[in-house]
């Protein structure tokens, strides 16, 4: 998921219980491509649901069924859902202790000394 996009929405919470979702979604449906049968070229069995609170648009074709094509489509929607709500911990920036900025700066001194040797000529 886009970050931007989740940044945007992560103030916010949805419901996810599956009569508020058909309240609050538009449910499309329309012809899937690619290969399947013969059902599946004649009818509309393709799946296209967009959550309007959150903008969320969700696809399901696998199926030659467009209710069980319904039904996955609502799953999908509702576990995209559930993680735009959970909540991220914040993180508290940590620096290193003093002891390690120094075998830190020993090391690139050490690196740095090795470096100088090879550039001299003898």
């Amino acid at each position: 998921m886009n970050p931007r996009f989740r940044k945007s929405l992560s103030n916010k919470t949805f419901k996810t219980d599956m009569t508020t979702l058909r309240q609050e979604t538009d449910v499309t449906f329309y012809r899937s491509s690619g290969p399947s049968g013969e059902k599946k070229d004649k009818t509309d069995t393709a799946v296209r649901i967009s959550h309007r609170p959150s903008g969320l648009k969700v696809i399901a074709t696998e199926h030659r069924s467009q209710s069980k094509n319904r039904q996955l489509a609502f799953k999908r929607l509702q576990k995209k859902l559930l993680e735009l709500n959970k909540t991220s911990k914040k993180k508290i920036p940590v620096q290193p202790p003093q002891a390690v900025k120094e075998k830190r700066l020993q090391g690139k001194k050490k690196t740095s000394k090795t470096k100088s040797f090879r550039s001299t000529v003898s």
